[in-house]
């Protein structure tokens, strides 16, 4: 009898071990930011010029997107949303830098002032997969503060490695060593395999945020030649933007190579995406601007809220849980992924703190065909210039709901009214024709403007008694100088 019991003892031990160790073994994440990728900047997105065949392989192995959209217009606005989960009036980052970026004082209202660095009672993704067990690591562009108190390692990164700026000659915080002529893209690469090959044996968070593309355009000479001589299509013609494009591809290549070299691909999940929509597409959108990019077929770009400025590329991969060659039309956006990667992760949600994003991650596995969601939202009461005195943006709100999407213009009121299913360039403003739906959409814009609490610009009238007196010439050169974004 004693016999027969160990044996089934050690059967059922058997039996139940590797379910145990699967439980045991939560997914690994590996989240990949480009900054400034427009996208129209990606060949499984339609470009015909830039050369992208490792993000394009890992669309083709997964799922991509074509109503993903960011938080924000400009960076700081998409990368608090994303570590927070909250919008923007929550956290209070809704620009880059200070009000004084640009002479509000030339225009009609005066803005919001803009929080800065995240503030310290948020709580990231990073604190809440590391509470889960996750070993966190974060290399390249934090952008929310890189003081002692909000540097990333700090805020639920248990290795975090900053730098941007330039591309060569970069500088690190804290201090690494790095080899003469170093790349960035190549060092913040470089770190993550590092990280993916240290922590193999326990679940990650990898965020791995390039400063590619985002200006100085500088790139490796060698992939500079190799686009000299390949024609432009519209304006995707700048050799040196693509070489940039090619590095940050190279880059997803490398780690999805270390993943399938490491047998973990299929128990993680890789995630790309932009900040922000390209640095051009101005002139479709009435501006007299150049760039360096083309986002067509979307409208406007970097510092716009059209299409342009908001629509980011999204690709997941993750092997035998998200099934190859899908493209989805849910519109998604940056406050989605916290709610998300905490599903995946089997993490808790932190407390009483509020998450204004939904979880698509059963979209990712094919359990759910929609989201249990009716609109995304925008606010934006401030200005973005862009030279010369002319402005990518001046303050306004936006709202998505279905097909439709309303802006509305704070300055006066003005609306605007675009079906972007059927006309995602937003050629036709059909407001006239449609004035129920966008009495129906400025209603529900309204009110989740007053639910959250967002702060809107107030009238500016210089005079002598109560206009606010701008910084000295010298300080406003170096807040420009300082906030390229």
């Amino acid at each position: 009898m004693r016999r027969i019991l160990i044996a089934l003892a050690a059967f059922v031990l058997a039996w139940e071990s590797p379910l145990r160790s699967e439980e045991v073994r939560r997914p690994n994440i590996v989240f990949i930011l480009a900054d400034d990728l427009g996208y129209a900047d990606l060949a499984c997105y339609g470009s015909k010029y830039y050369e992208t065949p490792n993000i394009d392989r890992m669309a083709a192995a997964g799922m991509r997107f074509t109503d993903g959209y960011s938080c924000g217009a400009n960076c700081q606005p998409t990368r608090a949303a994303l570590m927070s989960g909250q919008y923007g009036p929550r956290t209070g980052v809704y620009t880059v830098g200070s009000i004084e970026r640009f002479d509000w004082r030339s225009r009609p209202l005066r803005p919001v002032d803009n929080v800065t660095q995240l503030p310290l009672e948020k709580v990231t993704i990073a604190d809440t997969l590391k509470k889960a067990g996750y070993a966190t690591g974060m290399f390249g562009k934090w952008h929310l503060g890189n003081d002692a108190e909000h540097h990333p390692s700090r805020r639920g990164f248990d290795e975090a490695i900053v730098s941007e700026g330039v591309h060569f000659d970069f500088k690190t915080n804290p201090h690494v060593e790095t080899k003469p002529g170093e790349y960035l893209a190549d060092f913040l690469t470089d770190r993550a395999v590092d990280f993916i090959q240290r922590h193999r044996e326990q679940p990650f968070f990898l965020y791995l945020p390039h400063y590619a593309v985002h200006a100085p355009h500088q790139a490796k000479k060698p992939l500079i030649k190799h686009f000299k001589d390949k024609p432009g299509v519209g304006d995707q013609k700048n050799p040196a933007y693509a070489a940039m494009i090619a590095s940050v591809d190279e880059s997803v290549g490398r780690v999805l190579a270390k993943l399938d070299e490491l047998g973990l691909s299929e128990n993680t999940l890789v995630i790309f995406s932009s900040d922000n929509g390209g640095v051009g597409g101005y002139r479709r959108a009435g501006l007299d601007k150049d760039g360096v990019t083309d986002n067509a077929p979307l409208k406007g770009g970097k510092g716009m809220f059209y299409e342009g400025g908001v629509r980011v590329p999204y690709i997941f991969c993750w092997k035998g849980k998200v099934d190859s060659g899908q493209v989805n039309t849910t519109p998604i956006i940056s406050i989605d992924l916290y709610p998300t990667l905490c599903e995946i992760a089997g993490a808790e949600l932190p407390g009483d703190y509020k998450l204004d994003g939904v979880s698509y991650a059963k979209l990712l596995t094919g359990e759910q065909k929609s989201l249990d969601r009716e609109s995304l939202f925008w606010h934006f009461p401030g200005y973005l210039g862009a030279g010369k005195g002319k402005w990518r943006t001046t303050p306004v709100g936006s709202i998505r709901s279905g097909d439709w999407k309303l802006l509305e213009w704070f300055e006066d009121g003005r609306q605007e009214l675009y079906n972007v299913k059927e006309d995602e360039s937003e050629e036709h403003n059909v407001i006239d024709k449609n004035a129920g739906v966008a009495k129906d959409l400025h209603g529900k814009l309204a009110a989740w403007r007053q639910s959250i609490g967002a702060k809107m610009p107030t009238p500016y009238t210089p005079s002598a008694d109560n206009a606010e007196k701008p910084p000295a010439k010298k300080q406003r050169k170096k807040k420009r100088q300082a906030a390229a974004d």
